[in-house]
């Protein structure tokens, strides 16, 4: 008698997905014949949301057992990608070749495709979401038929099916805007005041190339990363103090899986994301939501966390606090306006957490909170996508590239029912 499959769960471990059937194969051809033939199905990335988006109750398929593709063109100052490659492989392949991407999550680990499927992120008053690097993309339509989408060649519905949640077929390839490789430093300064914070936001988040904030909201102070691009001038703000040996963003953590601070020039690859390649991330046992509000709403959003903030910090590891420029995509959370972004990593007790993110939630929605697609949020689905101008297009684009629901889940009907 077979032994059943063990359980697949998520990155973090707070979900095992639904799926009966969780495919990888190892050539393209097998992919599409798979896409084809099934009646249901969804492409699932690193596995590093949070919340159901990537699940189903059908097939799944892993993309990262096919052939690996990064192909650099330096003439349109591109590089084409496989939809299942994680962020540092790329990066360290297109460093090797003098090239480098404007901004990177946090994370080096999650994959291509998914982040820009959820509108994943860095942090920097001048850069926007991943996904806004995609100039074209490739997927598999519901009869294993490739699409080919661009955003020069496509401008109506281009920038709906970039940040699309995985519904609307399974992407293959991303071709991405890449520019030449610069160096980072990274300096991490403490004891920073949440009020100077809030009063001079501005100030704080423009001292540097990226920034970012860490706090549990319980304090008066907070610990701000500022990575810094060489040749660049270095903004004024100095609030705090230096820091003299590394930081985790995670209090309390050994500092070993960061990367490296003291203002060691470095390249980009190893200084915009927070943790190396090499080592888990973050806190590992843990949950995750983050909340975009316009950037105008920063001095009330710091407010209104430090309100909660002894209902926050008992079931917190870190929250961080990040700005992202305004793009064009339909479902980014960053759509249409500036945004500062605030992150939540809880502690890995979702009892506990569940009535804390509530209280959160009610602070943040009149401020209008956009809830990070891969994360953990309660916000009633019609509410999240009423905060979308373009949600009614987007549901077109779900009719016209999927009319039967191959690629659909619960999740995605939640946000976006079918007429």
């Amino acid at each position: 008698m077979s032994t059943p499959p063990a359980p697949v769960r998520n990155w973090a471990g707070n979900l095992t997905y639904a799926s009966p059937r969780i495919h990888r194969p190892a050539d393209p051809e097998a992919l599409r014949a798979l896409v084809r033939d099934t009646p249901r199905i969804r492409a699932l990335g690193s596995g590093h949301s949070f919340n159901r988006v990537a699940d189903s109750d059908h097939d799944l398929v892993r993309l990262d057992g096919l052939p690996r593709e990064i192909d650099v063109d330096p003439g349109t100052a591109t590089v084409t990608v496989s939809a299942g490659t994680r962020y540092a492989e790329l990066a360290a392949e297109l460093h090797r070749q003098g090239f480098a991407l404007a901004n990177l999550a946090s994370l080096p680990h999650i994959s291509v495709a998914g982040s820009c499927a959820t509108g994943t992120h860095g942090s920097g008053d001048r850069l926007r979401c991943l996904a806004a690097a995609v100039r074209g993309l490739e997927l598999l339509g519901p009869g294993g038929e490739t699409v080919r989408l661009g955003r020069e060649t496509d401008p109506e519905v281009f920038p709906g099916a970039v940040v699309a949640l995985g519904a609307l077929g399974v992407v293959t390839r991303l071709t991405l805007e890449v520019e030449p490789a610069f160096e980072v430093s990274q300096r991490v300064r403490l004891d920073v005041p949440l009020a100077e914070a809030a009063a001079d936001f501005d100030a704080v988040f423009g001292a540097a190339y990226s920034v970012s904030l860490f706090t549990d909201w319980n304090g008066d102070t907070g610990r701000v990363w500022l990575k810094h691009r060489v040749g660049e001038p270095e903004g004024a703000w100095a609030g705090g103090r230096p820091a003299d040996t590394p930081q985790h963003p995670v209090p309390g953590m050994p500092a070993g899986p960061a990367t490296e601070q003291l203002g060691a020039v470095g390249p980009w690859s190893e200084r915009l994301p927070h943790f190396r390649s090499g080592f888990a991330p973050s806190a590992g046992e843990e949950l995750q939501s983050e909340f975009y509000l316009p950037r105008a709403a920063a001095a009330e959003g710091f407010a209104a966390l430090r309100g909660l903030g002894e209902l926050i910090a008992p079931v917190l590891h870190v929250s961080e606090v990040r700005t992202v420029r305004a793009d064009d995509l339909w479902l980014s959370p960053a759509y249409g306006r500036d945004s500062v972004a605030f992150h939540f990593t809880w502690r890995r007790m979702p009892e506990a957490v569940a009535p804390v993110l509530a209280a959160v939630e009610e602070r943040l929605a009149p401020l209008g909170a956009r809830p990070h697609w891969g994360k953990l949020s309660t916000l009633p689905p019609a509410d999240v996508a009423a905060s979308y101008e373009r949600a009614a297009d987007f549901a077109g684009l779900l009719e016209r590239f999927d009319p039967e629901g191959k690629f659909r889940n619960a999740f995605t009907d939640a946000y976006f029912p079918r007429s």
